[in-house]
């Protein structure tokens, strides 16, 4: 009997997938799957203020071994509702919210089957709609309908498919051709090195920087694979960062790059092998947006160093709000400034969750390797460098 409750985390579920530890028994089943898609399919209706029947909802995996049993589940149990339930296949987090809001996708709501950089036996879900993600409130009560166990509709609906990587890799292409501005090759004569880990990030290498002309040769682990056999897919991870800078190193890259599994956080690492994580990557993500935007406010989480602080108001003449940890703390703050009448365009975590008002404050690290590939493009022609930002 599946304890529903136990499986929430905050704004997510999360539970154990597979019977890989002992001492930790499997919760999140694929019957559990099923019954939550079912309880999300009702939720939606009631949230769009329309008939099940007339919902379309995608749902998306990250590399993890237990992953495509869970998405079948989630996709069976939406179809089973009344719902149009599309079948993405491997995607990433931010691109699932982008299902719901990018031109031509036009989807009522989203799911992504992931649990971040988690062992491999975890898994989970989080959920969108064209507002955002779902909030812990909401998640509570997805659950309680789950384990009330929502009665199928007498009319079953569809099941599709959908390539959500398509249209979400041609907006990052189309942001660094627009903003490089410099021919639809902008990244030729750069060698940018991408550490996805293992998990579902290697479409940045090959469907976003190749195609603009970077070298990508360098770059390891884009293979995924849910046993994650070579490092934790986790920006904060030192083994991971240390997997991602030997890489810049060995092939004179000049610029590394790495994400975790379902690619909503991200770090860097430049040409000399200096990491750009935590507060260094905030520092950088600071410096891009107050360029576009002179005082304006950046939210951070509250592990911030003083050393950061100091940067962000004596050398950027930004305002530091510092707020409390978990990333949809910090972003709901930022949203909450703005709303307020303080323009507020980062809200930013040291584990690497950055999320920008210019992208819908989705925390999508594509989108934030996507900035700081921009600036470092924009910056060599004028024979400077990420680090003079920094400096």
């Amino acid at each position: 009997m599946v304890e529903y409750s136990k499986l929430q985390n905050g704004s997510d579920i999360r539970g154990v997938a597979l019977p890989l530890v002992a001492a930790e028994p499997v919760n999140l089943t694929e019957e559990a799957a099923g019954q939550i898609g079912r309880a999300f399919a009702v939720w939606l209706a009631e949230r769009c203020g329309k008939p099940v029947a007339e919902l379309k909802i995608a749902v998306g995996r990250d590399s993890r071994l237990s992953g495509p049993s869970l998405q079948r589940a989630v996709l069976t149990g939406l179809v089973a509702m009344g719902a149009v339930a599309a079948d993405c296949g491997m995607a990433s987090t931010p691109a699932m919210f982008m299902a719901t809001v990018l031109p031509g996708c036009d989807f009522d709501g989203a799911v992504m089957i992931t649990a971040s950089h988690l062992p491999q036996n975890r898994n989970g879900l989080k959920f969108f709609t064209k507002a955002g993600g779902l909030e812990s409130a909401d998640i509570k009560d997805l659950l309680q309908r789950a384990a009330e166990g929502p009665q199928a509709a007498r009319l079953h609906g569809r099941l599709t498919s959908f390539d959500i990587l398509t249209p979400y890799t041609a907006m990052l292409r189309q942001r660094i051709i627009t903003e490089v501005n410099d021919g639809t090759r902008p990244l030729a004569g750069l060698k940018i090195a991408v550490d996805a880990g293992n998990g579902a990030g290697g479409f940045y290498a090959t469907r976003v920087l190749a195609p603009l002309g970077a070298d990508i040769s360098a770059s390891v682990y884009l293979e995924p694979d849910g046993s994650f056999p070579n490092h934790v897919p986790n920006p904060e991870n030192k083994e991971a960062m240390e997997s991602i800078r030997r890489a810049v190193l060995a092939g004179g890259c000049d610029l590394g790059l790495i994400f975790d599994t379902d690619v909503d956080r991200a770090g860097a690492v430049e040409a000399d092998g200096t990491e750009l994580g935590r507060n260094r990557l905030i520092a950088l993500a600071a410096a891009i947006v107050a360029e576009q935007a002179p005082g304006s406010t950046i939210v951070t989480d509250s592990v911030t160093s003083d050393q950061l602080a100091e940067f962000i108001e004596k050398k950027l003449g930004c305002r530091h709000h510092r707020f409390k940890r978990g990333y949809k703390n910090v972003i709901n703050e930022a949203i909450r400034l703005n709303e307020a009448g303080e323009t507020c365009l980062l809200a930013m975590e040291t584990s690497g969750h950055g999320a920008l008002k210019e992208n819908y404050f989705l925390d999508d690290g594509a989108y934030l390797a996507t900035k700081i590939v921009i600036r470092y493009a924009q910056l060599r022609r004028q024979g400077r460098t990420l680090a003079d930002l920094l400096e």
